[in-house]
């Protein structure tokens, strides 16, 4: 195949600079309704009773199975090459209601 030709199930993705560099975030608070999901993500700071959600995405319920799948498939292969993740438990000090659905992260 040349470079001229384009294959069609081929997608070309930007990433830009800003967006490349990431956000960092040590908490998700997922909340769904029944067509969509909700995923923010939270930068908590020891010893500062305020946090700013840092980043939102909206998924819908299709593509939020997706994402777990692959996260899964992600973490799976993680811990095979690393050992496995210690899953630590994060202290219930906060208020995690907003009204929705109850999240876990």
């Amino acid at each position: 195949m040349s470079e001229e030709q384009v294959n069609p199930n081929q997608l070309n993705i930007e990433l830009s600079e800003e967006v490349a560099e990431g956000i960092y975030s040590n908490l998700a608070i997922i909340t769904h309704s029944n067509s969509e999901f909700v995923i923010d993500f939270v930068k908590l700071m020891p010893g500062v009773p305020k946090a700013k959600v840092k980043s939102r995405i909206v998924l819908t319920p299709q593509h939020a199975k997706r994402l777990l799948k692959a996260l899964k498939d992600n973490l799976s292969k993680f811990e095979q090459a690393h050992g496995p993740i210690k899953d630590t438990d994060m202290p219930n000090v906060l208020p995690l209601s907003f009204g929705g659905p109850t999240a876990q992260a």
